[in-house]
């Protein structure tokens, strides 16, 4: 039976890998710091092991991935950590990745390839970040490829799903759960990107799958593009959403970093808000098939099922 470890195994993402491997008949080690969390998450489920720890301490990283054939890097920090924390986390991934000889799978956003030219992005596409978050992913990307051990990077667009607690959309759907009047950041009639985490979970795990997917970066998109007026629209039908929205713009997150040192490190990513980064997912479909793409209607229903649920 293969062996996965998952760090970061609390987040959304890694909520989502933990169940699509556990489907696809492995052995899953689920690490992170909140061991309540964890316990809530995937005690007493069959095939799961759970380890807590400090991403930052080298010695609970080893001893999270021993004995894994694959290593699911999905550990973020907050923005103003981002310069040291990352790096560091890093470093302690590639070391577990030699100590086991095992592959291992960056689940990465979109901020390296930087200001694009509003065509779908490929993989080859230039990447020349403008930001200092996309610098430093940039730079995450180099060490992992400069450090000897079998990997793939996997890019994605924004989240949602279940879990999916540290994201954007999250800021708007937890109102929306309870039927508060809520926020959406960006603007309303601008279309983006986002994805459903279990289908990128399902996208990560058929890649990870495939010993000739190693070695690359791939794009995963999400179900097409919608704007926040479309959003607003789902949460009225799907969700049963009554109340008004206020849109957070660029002005006001600019006044809020004054105050906030996460909205402060906001501001350099609004961009992504006024010239969105959609990714092509035709290097996906040509190797492994159809990308899986639930509609936002079906994702944002079960997704405010589950926050309902486990409010």
């Amino acid at each position: 039976m293969k062996h996965a470890a998952i760090l970061g195994a609390s987040g959304g993402m890694g909520y989502a890998l933990v169940n699509e491997l556990i489907e696809n008949g492995f052995k899953v080690t689920a690490f992170a710091r909140n061991k309540a969390k964890l316990e809530r998450h995937f005690g007493g489920k069959d095939g799961v092991a759970i380890e807590t720890g400090d991403a930052y301490a080298e010695g609970d990283i080893l001893k999270a991935c021993k004995g894994a054939d694959l290593i699911f890097h999905t550990v973020s920090v907050p923005y103003p950590d981002w310069t040291d924390g990352h790096p560091a986390i890093m470093k302690n991934a590639i070391n577990a990745a030699k100590a086991e000889n095992a592959k291992l799978i960056i689940i990465d956003n979109i901020y390296a390839y930087g200001m694009q030219n509003g065509k779908k992005v490929e993989e080859t596409a230039q990447k020349s970040p403008h930001t200092k978050k996309g610098q430093i992913r940039l730079s995450l990307e180099k060490m992992v490829k400069e450090s000897g051990v079998s990997y793939m990077i996997l890019h994605f667009p924004d989240y949602y799903g279940p879990n999916a607690e540290n994201t954007l959309l999250h800021q708007t759907l937890k109102p929306i759960s309870l039927n508060k009047r809520t926020i959406f950041i960006g603007e309303l009639n601008r279309k983006r990107e986002y994805i459903y985490t279990p289908d990128g979970a399902k996208a990560a795990v058929a890649l990870a799958m495939k010993e000739e997917a190693f070695g690359q970066n791939w794009n995963i998109p999400g179900a097409g593009v919608i704007s926040g007026k479309e959003w607003m629209q789902l949460f009225q039908r799907e969700g049963g959403y009554t109340k008004s929205v206020m849109k957070v713009g660029k002005r006001t997150i600019w006044l809020m970093g004054l105050f906030d040192r996460n909205m402060k490190e906001m501001r350099e990513m609004m961009y992504l808000y006024e010239n969105p980064v959609i990714l092509s997912g035709e290097k996906y479909q040509n190797f492994i098939g159809p990308i899986p793409a639930t509609s936002y209607e079906a994702g944002i229903r079960r997704t405010l099922a589950y926050m309902k649920h486990n409010k």
